[in-house]
């Protein structure tokens, strides 16, 4: 299987499409966390969803446990579809915020960058991270620790058998994320524009605001109303707002609401 297709789910194909959107998940997640973005999207852009390994249809294959590997294989999965001029955003929540930030400075390194990079329901790469080390916790303890962000975590850990399968790669994603320090402070030229919920336990607004030093571009902030996975209810809320920015280049006001 070529490796740009084992890496990204495109799930509506389009042959000559004026967007590629391309969504990173959350620690543990998959790829199909963005199946239904692929319906809500208009017709001319064509959405694409990254697989990590360790999950789903790449359950065989070995979780990657630090952030550089992940992010190389990534830009490289993505360099058939970003080396044809045609314009193409990230998106990532979560874990996959920071993992699209750090794909983001390779595909620039190349001469590849997206047209915006969004970043959701996550702290800048440089805040200091401090707290227990939950991958180093047993199972029980680290469970406990990313319930608390509800939404998507309530499901697994209330389901024994899904349980089972994710455990592994929700693991090493936690791991990733307790062990990734950002090699470098130079600015993105990409524009960033950050999401949060109003009641996001984990990440507060300043802690999202924070992104504008991680870019010399233009920045944006939007809050939405909920908590670390605002993002499923206001699903339609968020991709207009998405459409917006990459159409204008001038994403809706700081702090509107969902």
């Amino acid at each position: 299987m070529p490796q740009t297709a084992r890496w990204l789910k495109r799930y509506r194909p389009v042959p000559a499409p004026r967007l590629r959107l391309v969504c990173l998940p959350h620690g543990g997640g998959t790829a199909s966390f963005f199946r239904s973005w692929a319906d809500a999207l208009p017709e001319e852009v064509e959405p694409a969803a990254v697989q990590y390994p360790g999950r789903q249809e790449r359950l065989a294959e070995s979780c990657i446990e630090a952030m550089d590997p992940l992010a190389d294989c990534i830009a490289e999965a993505l360099h058939p579809l970003v080396a044809d001029d045609t314009p193409f955003a990230l998106f990532g929540h979560s874990m996959g915020a920071t993992v699209a930030y750090e794909v983001t400075r390779r595909l620039e390194a190349h001469g590849n960058a997206p047209h915006r990079l969004f970043v959701s329901g996550q702290a800048t790469p440089f805040k200091e991270r401090t707290g227990p080390q939950l991958h180093q916790e047993d199972d029980a303890t680290l469970l406990a620790g990313v319930r608390a962000y509800g939404g998507a975590y309530e499901t697994l850990v209330d389901d024994p058998d899904l349980l089972e399968v994710v455990l592994p790669s929700l693991r090493a994603d936690v791991r990733l994320m307790e062990t990734y320090r950002p090699t470098t402070t130079a600015p993105l030229t990409t524009p960033v524009t950050a999401y949060v919920g109003d009641a996001d336990p984990g990440v507060t607004a300043d802690d999202v605001t924070a992104w504008r030093e991680t870019t010399s571009g233009d920045f944006t902030l939007r809050t939405f109303e909920g908590g670390h996975f605002f993002l499923t209810a206001h699903r339609d809320a968020l991709l207009a707002d998405i459409m917006r920015s990459v159409t204008t280049g001038s994403p809706s006001a700081v702090g509107g609401g969902g």
